[in-house]
């Protein structure tokens, strides 16, 4: 409908342009020809040598009445004081009354006859009875003491008949258009909104809950449409990935906070299926549900953590002193365990970070470390140094059976602990949940970091980068 209606607009834009020019041009040529007419006829009266109103209606007469008339041609008459109008067509000015008439047309016709009869000079319309409209030139001449009104004129029959013409060109060309344009349009709209349609087809399957279906194109589908389909595919992909991540974490959430639970309601039902317990009885089991309160109460931290830190506010930032600050935490660190704390030397700046969510990252690394190395041998170091400008890279490495090449990756997911080897000292054997290293990736790309886990150069071991802005 909108290209119809541009169509439309458009056409009728032109149409009254060239309807509009058409009247004039011809109107023009029309009142060229009459001039021409009128300058001969008052050259023919101003040559004679001795005028008289005698010789001037003589000559007037033989010159008028030479000129044919019919209702397309031109109407010569000459206005002589005292004499009736000279005309090659006389009907005109002394017509008679017709049967049938009725009073209103006689009336008019009167009207227009005794208009015809009074001068104006210049350019006038004038309505002829029988003719219609006529263009007609007057001027006047002074034959000797005579002075005379000569005109000319040529109905505008043509200038009607040029305008109807052109209206019924542009009706039958705009309506040809018009049909034409709609077919088209509506093949080319079909062709450009069938991938859309598609495309809407799939959103309300994905709408429903079903998020496998994707947009597939041909090979003609314009680039736009080709560029947009691909990012809705883009875009379902990583909601497929983000509804299968989502259900994942709440069965992972969901089987981590069961097995505490399930072990609490069973001492309980232990505890109550005795009937006198002793104060061991009642020691041991108090000691089992605080364990697993505990496991509880970090795990719900941790949780509630890592959907805090999507919040814009999650963090406040402020310049901190980088060689006080990793001293003293690496200190109070090491008072946690029996290892080999070592740590290198730390470059003097400020960085613009949330101290406490970044005491909280380096704690967790180096627990992490604590756990997967040996008591009294193992090995845990902290290295720092700036990797280019603005950017500085903590590196937290331990001396333990280090992390598989294949999974460095999917150890910052949430829940993920390497199960491959029961025996692997990394596993759920730990007994942690699995949500250390997501609290790391979390924090280190709220503040705009990166982060990730390599093997020990050269060594057995685990090695974990995390690198920051705002360094200076």
């Amino acid at each position: 409908m909108a290209v119809a209606g541009v169509m439309l607009v458009s056409t009728a834009i032109v149409f009254v342009v060239v309807y509009v020019n058409t009247g004039t041009q011809v109107q023009r040529q029309i009142e060229s020809d009459v001039t021409g007419d009128t300058v001969q006829l008052a050259r023919a009266l101003g040559v004679l040598h001795d005028p008289t109103p005698a010789t001037v209606v003589a000559t007037a007469s033989g010159y008028v009445s030479a000129q044919s008339y019919d209702a397309s041609s031109t109407l010569f008459f000459v206005l002589v004081p005292g004499d009736p109008i000279i005309s090659n067509q006389p009907q005109i000015f002394g017509r008679r009354r017709r049967r049938g008439e009725t009073a209103a047309r006689r009336i008019l016709e009167t009207r227009q006859l005794a208009e015809l009869q009074r001068p104006r000079l210049g350019y006038a319309t004038r309505q002829i009875p029988d003719v219609g409209p006529v263009r007609t030139l007057e001027r006047t001449v002074q034959a000797g003491s005579v002075h005379v009104v000569v005109g000319a004129g040529e109905p505008l029959a043509a200038v009607t008949r040029a305008k109807d013409g052109v209206a019924r060109a542009f009706v039958l060309a705009g309506a040809l258009s018009l049909v034409l344009a709609l077919i088209v349009s509506y093949f080319a709209g079909a062709r450009v909104t069938a991938p859309l349609r598609r495309m809407a087809a799939v959103a309300a399957r994905v709408d429903a809950g079903d998020l496998q279906p994707r947009m597939d194109l041909s090979p003609k589908t314009g680039e736009e449409v080709r560029v947009l389909a691909d990012a809705f595919n883009r875009m379902l992909d990583r909601l497929s990935e983000a509804f299968t991540g989502q259900r994942e974490f709440v069965a992972d959430a969901s089987h981590e906070l069961r097995t505490p639970l399930t072990v609490i309601r069973g001492q309980l039902e232990l505890l109550a299926s005795n009937q006198d317990p002793g104060r061991e009885e009642i020691a041991r089991v108090e000691g089992l549900v605080l364990a697993e309160v505990t496991r509880v109460s970090r795990l719900v931290d941790d949780l509630l953590l890592l959907a805090q830190a999507e919040h814009r506010d999650f963090l406040r930032e402020e310049a901190i002193e980088l060689d006080g600050f990793v001293a003293d935490l690496w200190d109070g660190l090491s008072l946690t365990a029996d290892r080999r704390f070592e740590l290198g030397p730390v470059p003097p700046g400020t960085l613009r970070a949330d101290p406490d969510r970044l005491a909280q990252v380096l704690r967790n690394l180096g627990r992490n470390a604590v756990e997967h190395s040996a008591e009294g041998r193992g090995l845990v170091r902290l290295e720092v140094e700036s990797p280019g400008a603005g950017w500085v890279r903590f590196s937290v490495i331990d001396n333990g059976p280090g992390i598989p090449e294949a999974q460095r990756a999917a150890v910052f997911e949430r829940f993920h602990r390497i199960d491959s080897d029961p025996a692997h000292p990394r596993s759920r054997a730990s007994g942690g949940a699995g949500l250390g290293l997501a609290i790391v990736r979390a924090i280190v790309e709220a503040h705009g970091g990166r982060v990730r886990a390599r093997g020990r150069d050269g060594a057995a071991g685990a090695r974990v980068e995390l690198e920051l802005p705002g360094y200076s």
